[in-house]
């Protein structure tokens, strides 16, 4: 039996919000940052209260663009990695789910060691294999696109992973039903396994597309137009050291910007993200 005491309650409390606290002062401060001009920000004495400038710098930021050393507007900015982001988690989910319906369905040599060398590659991070896939990428002349963004960066073991375990969870006999009733491995995927499959889908979705946002070393080596960067390389040239002074209020208003489609993914498919994960599990 679990005895309630309310101090228990109290430090648990306090403790979650010092968390907090710890994680969302720093927003704030871009957040207030991002409202006030270049000389009081850069000055030392930066107010906690919002300024006057917030309307004249998100525009600056969003249609005109930065400072010398990134020219580019957030606007594009944001589009590319909107681009990017969407195409590696719907790339990373629809080879996820085809290699996990083969290797679980189907029927053929070697399976479990196509399993475990997929497996494998999750010790691979992208840094170990940057130089050859830069390599095959610029042969194919994909440097400064969207297919340059995307491709390399599609293929998942952890997402093969998940819905491995997800369609084992499946009984048998929607199988055999689907056999009883004609149907053949397409359709079954089709009408049994992808409607069944939409929690873990969104789940794998959300990881992915936090994944895409935030991508930084691989956008940085494939784009040298500034019109073909990300949200996240774009701050990184805002805050390059030359002999001009670093416009911090349009940087922060990036970062503001920047954060806020992530954290609409995940505030409005936190209900099938949860769900996802704890289906998968099981």
């Amino acid at each position: 039996m679990v005895e309630h005491r309310p101090w228990n309650d109290i430090i648990a409390y306090a403790i979650l919000t010092l968390g907090v606290f710890i994680v969302a002062f720093p927003v704030y401060v871009a957040m207030i940052a991002s409202t006030h001009d270049a000389a009081t920000v850069v000055g030392g004495r930066m107010p906690m209260s919002p300024g006057g400038q917030a309307l004249e710098n998100y525009y600056r930021a969003v249609f005109i663009g930065g400072s010398r050393t990134a020219p580019e507007p957030v606007g594009r900015l944001l589009l590319n990695s909107f681009i990017s982001a969407i195409g590696i988690a719907v790339g990373k989910i629809c080879i996820s789910i085809l290699s996990a319906y083969a290797v679980v369905y189907f029927r053929f040599p070697f399976r479990k060691t196509a399993f475990w060398i997929i497996f494998v590659t999750l010790m691979l991070p992208v840094e170990v294999r940057i130089y050859p896939t830069y390599k095959v990428v610029a042969d194919l002349r994909m440097l400064d696109t969207y297919a340059g963004l995307i491709l390399p960066l599609i293929a998942s073991a952890t997402g093969t992973l998940l819905f491995r375990q997800f369609f084992m969870t499946v009984p048998d006999e929607l199988l055999e039903a689907s056999r009883i009733d004609g149907a053949g491995p397409f359709r079954f995927f089709w009408d049994t396994l992808l409607p069944l499959s939409i929690t873990t889908i969104s789940a794998l979705f959300v990881i992915q597309f936090i994944y895409g946002w935030n991508q930084y070393l691989w956008p940085l080596l494939i784009t040298t137009q500034d019109s073909m960067q990300t949200i996240v390389t774009g701050i990184k040239k805002m805050l390059t050291t030359t002999d001009e002074l670093a416009e911090w209020q349009l940087a922060m208003a990036t970062a503001v910007l920047a954060m806020l489609p992530p954290v609409a993914v995940v505030i409005f498919m936190q209900r099938l993200f949860v769900r996802g994960l704890v289906e998968t599990e099981k």
